[in-house]
């Protein structure tokens, strides 16, 4: 049995034939290491006892000068070495795992967290801001920190699917998908007494699945140390689900380490009381708010501003920050029901009014009937396709066949499962309608709505547009997206709607993205759940919705953060001549706009039980009633003279005053970009900017003979023509093979330090050129030393690129955490001085500067021996800058954490000996 030797986060041992570099998490009697020059991903646990050879201690070897390559060369080991690094030793750890450049605004939520223990938090940033971002970072930053070491997201069922690719995508957190339909699959695999949220670190679960008795308290009982919580206001309010919600995230806040955050673009709403209650999940303080006065109520309010950020569009444009958010351009059109559109349409009302005067006075059948001729007069209002199969299926006796909720445009779980047409009718003679119907919706190109359609489309097509055409019925979407294909062939047309599985769904979007001309058709099913403002730029409402929410859900699918296109384009489709449009235009959807333009966030419809919609619509009936007793035409009706629309109109403005009083006490503006920029700036300056990115894949892919092409937009290049061992790499990032990379934005697949690509070529680069064995012709491999000639350098100077590591040990109540860290660095020499003229970026700025001309091959030897020589005697300089960089590190963390949330301690200890990557000879520039 070996002897047990102890070593430390950071040092470096020789075990199997190869170096490691020893990783936190190492006990006693067990080592967990990652190779020196592989992947984090490539992390083992190694026992010293039971290893063949002993385990022992190892050093990273210097240059020893068999390969001298030129300027470019350096350039690209810097670059490797410095996109290689993911445990950045800036304040903000998780930087380095984060596959996108977080906007300054998207840091806030982030800072307010770390100055909080535990971290209890409300994010209700308006819809597009990016809740998404924010939390994520959070749960990055204190995974890297290792202060969490589980996270579980709560979320609708139709969002579990977006949260799982967010969080793998954007964060390199793998989580899985804990559903009604995946539970069981997933508790198959674990011992009889484990549980799905212990055994799996990270979890999105669907917020359907937990609410059961059983599932919830299985859920407490093995519930991570964090919880990230989305639409968090469904768990407020009425309702039996939504009591089990709010009593489950009681439950979890009971535990008093427990970080929670909360997400929510309408924490208001007009609702004090649930108001209150979703603030009591923070601390049960807070509770109290509403009958706090004077002093008490001033101290409570600071308390929460903590705990609680909340931005409008109009607060993070002040930011200045340039290409936050499109711009967007809004316009509506109209259409005529006129012939036979015009003589189904006054059928079908008539067939509705009859039908609500035959049920008499049984208050059940009335609502029934009523329900009945609601849903049928909205599928006539979207297609006849849609009336028909409406008209078809028979409402009966089953109340529970017509959900109040679908009728009405729900929101959150609802969006999926209703874009089915509705039973409708319950009895009569619906031969005729049906034959009109029938015969309606076999001429799609006499139908007045479908040719506004396509004479709009035209024109926003011309414009380069790429459209979302939104339908509410499936059977309006296929008879939409069928005539669109006759008429636009040169464009490819998608038709997504609820009767696709996710999975197919996402994957119809997904085969968008790699055409040029493309018109998606779609139901509600893709108004929340998947960010379409990468390949789609323009939104078309084909059918007017019911909720105005739904309305800012998909026009919130391209007007978002991440959109590439400066401009976005939406369009509203109503007919002039159709009483029920003209009801939901005038009373629901332009006061939402104007109420909106007032309070600068949208304030949901406060007609939660729709008893006011009902009346409205109502009133619409009674109205045609009594035309048809006077044989009258329809006449322009005067909305605003009926009572429920002045009590709708009243009640809604009730709630717009509360939220712009909410907004004024609890808005974030405290912390500006003047406070978070420079530290997320020097984070980057540690990690590598996004000039250096690009530049690095050019150059590597150069270096593999990899050809590819680079426009404005995007590079691209041929998968199958990337050396083995590169593609290799590659297998499990599903890139396909055809590589796209976008050049700027915030897409899943746009270019940034973490991209499968750059991981890839940076990690191969770097074996390559450290591989002792490797031979010395070897394409793959960077020369560790140089000599070249600059204008850069006044004096012969030497440039050392170092990497150095940091052992970061928080002392706290639990005991002391240690964590490894890495950055790279560089010294520069002048002439035979022991001590380092310049340090840091300044230093290695040299490195970047254009070579004057070729040195010849004896003059580089010559240059490069002299280096080597006196590289022992710059070790103790190097140690300092190690020293002093471990010192700068503390007051930066001290500064971004304040000392740990003002409590234990932090310290910073470099590893020696450090790192030397490479030293180069530069020559100043003969004149």
């Amino acid at each position: 049995m070996n002897e047990v030797v102890r070593f430390t986060p950071g040092d470096l041992v020789r075990a199997r034939g190869r170096e490691w570099v020893v990783l936190p998490g190492t006990s006693g009697e067990t080592l967990r290491v990652r190779p020196l020059s592989g992947s984090e991903s490539d992390w083992l646990t190694i026992d010293p006892q039971l290893e063949i050879e002993p385990v022992e201690s190892a050093s990273f070897p210097d240059p020893d000068g068999k390969r001298i390559g030129p300027q470019d060369e350096a350039l690209l080991m810097r670059d490797a070495f410095q996109l290689a690094l993911r445990r950045g030793a800036g304040p903000f750890r998780g930087a380095g795992r984060v596959a996108f450049e977080p906007r300054s605004y998207q840091l806030v939520p982030l800072m307010m967290a770390l100055k909080l223990d535990p971290v209890r938090m409300l994010i209700a940033d308006d819809v597009g801001i990016g809740k998404t971002i924010e939390a994520g970072l959070i749960a990055r930053e204190l995974y890297d920190r290792g202060e969490i070491q589980r996270c579980s997201v709560l979320c609708p069922p139709h969002l579990v699917d977006q949260w799982v690719t967010q969080l793998a995508s954007k964060f390199h957190l793998p989580a899985i998908a804990v559903t009604a339909g995946t539970a069981a699959r997933l508790e198959r695999d674990l011992p009889t007494a484990d549980s799905i949220f212990r055994a799996h670190p990270f979890t999105v679960v669907s917020l359907d699945y937990i609410k059961s008795d059983r599932r919830r308290h299985e859920f407490i009982r093995s519930c991570p140390e964090f919880v990230i919580v989305d639409e968090a206001h469904a768990c407020v309010g009425a309702g039996d689900a939504t009591h089990r919600r709010y009593q489950l995230l009681q439950e979890l806040g009971e535990a008093s380490d427990r970080h929670v955050v909360l997400l929510t673009a309408t924490p208001h709403s007009g609702d004090v009381e649930a108001f209150h209650k979703l603030l009591a999940l923070l601390d049960p303080v807070f509770a109290g708010l509403g009958d706090a006065g004077g002093a008490a109520y001033t101290k409570l309010r600071e308390r929460l501003a903590a705990h609680f950020v909340q931005r409008r569009r109009i607060d993070i444009e002040a930011w200045k920050e340039p290409g936050l958010f499109p711009r967007r351009e809004e316009d509506e059109t109209t259409y005529r029901l006129t012939g036979e559109h015009e003589a189904f349409m006054d059928m079908v009302l008539d067939y509705c009014t009859e039908i609500v005067e035959r049920v008499g006075q049984d208050q059940r059948k009335q609502r029934l009937a009523f329900w009945g001729t609601l849903a049928l007069m909205r599928c006539i209002g979207s297609s006849p396709a849609a009336a028909l199969q409406a008209l078809r299926t028979r409402l009966g006796t089953d109340e529970e066949v017509l959900d109040g909720a679908s009728l009405f445009d729900g929101e959150g779980e609802d969006l999926v499962a209703d874009d089915v047409e509705p039973a409708t009718a319950e009895d009569g003679d619906l031969v005729a309608l049906i034959e009109m119907a029938q015969r309606l919706a076999e001429e799609p190109k006499k139908d007045p709505k479908l040719k506004k359609l396509a004479g709009r489309l035209e024109s926003v097509l011309k414009e380069g547009f790429s459209p979302i055409i939104f339908c509410r019925y499936i059977s309006t979407a296929e008879w939409v997206g069928e005539a669109v294909r006759k008429w636009f062939p040169d464009h490819a047309v998608e038709v997504v709607t609820g009767r696709l599985p996710p999975d197919e769904r996402k994957a119809r979007v997904a085969a968008m993205g790699t055409k040029d001309r493309k018109i998606l058709v779609a139901t509600d099913c893709l108004s929340e759940g998947i960010d379409l403002q990468e390949d789609f730029d323009a939104v078309v409402h084909y059918d007017m919705s019911w909720n105005p929410t739904r309305h800012q859900q998909r026009n919130g699918r391209v007007d978002r953060f991440g959109q590439p296109k400066d401009l976005v384009r939406t369009l509203l489709i109503y007919g002039e001549n159709n009483p029920v449009d003209g009801a939901i235009l005038e009373v629901i959807l332009r006061k939402a706009k104007a109420i909106q333009k007032d309070t600068g966030v949208p304030v949901p419809l406060p007609d939660d039980d729709r008893r006011m919609t009902e009346a409205l619509l109502k009133a619409l009936l009674l109205r045609r009633k009594s035309e048809r007793a006077g044989r009258g035409k329809q006449m322009a009706f005067d909305f605003s003279s009926i009572p429920e629309a002045e009590r709708l109109d009243a009640a809604w403005r009730d709630a717009a005053e509360k939220e712009k009083r909410n907004l004024t006490i609890f808005a974030q503006r405290s912390l500006k970009p003047e406070d978070v920029l420079p530290e997320w700036e020097k984070t980057l300056g540690v990690l590598g900017n996004p000039h250096q990115v690009s530049r690095f894949l050019e150059h590597a892919l150069r270096r593999f003979d990899v050809p590819f092409v680079k426009d404005a937009d995007e590079y691209r290049l041929d998968a199958r023509k990337l050396p083995e061992a590169l593609a290799s790499r590659l297998q499990d990032a599903e890139l396909g093979d055809q590589i796209r990379i976008r050049r700027t934005g915030g897409s899943n697949h746009h270019l940034h330090r973490s991209h499968p690509l750059v991981e890839a070529l940076a990690e191969l680069l770097i074996e390559n050129s450290l591989d002792e064995k490797a031979e010395t012709e070897n394409y793959a491999a960077l020369a560790r030393t140089g000599a070249w000639s600059t204008a850069a350098v006044s004096k012969p100077t030497t440039v050392i690129l170092l990497r150095i590591r940091h052992r970061i040990v928080t002392a706290g109540a639990a005991g002391d955490t240690t964590l490894l860290a890495e950055e790279t660095s560089a010294l520069a020499f002048e002439g035979l001085s022991a001590q380092a003229s310049v340090s840091g970026p300044v230093a290695s700025a040299f490195v970047e500067a254009t070579a004057a001309h070729a040195t010849s091959m004896t003059a580089r030897g010559r240059e490069v021996a002299a280096v080597l020589s006196r590289l022992p005697g710059w070790k103790e300089a190097i140690e300092s800058h190690a020293r002093e960089r471990a010192q700068a590190l503390v007051a930066d963390h001290r500064r971004v954490r304040e000392a740990v949330k003002g409590a234990g301690r932090i310290d910073v200890f470099p590893v020696t000996p450090v790192d030397v990557i490479g030293a180069y000879s530069l020559v100043p520039e003969l004149a």
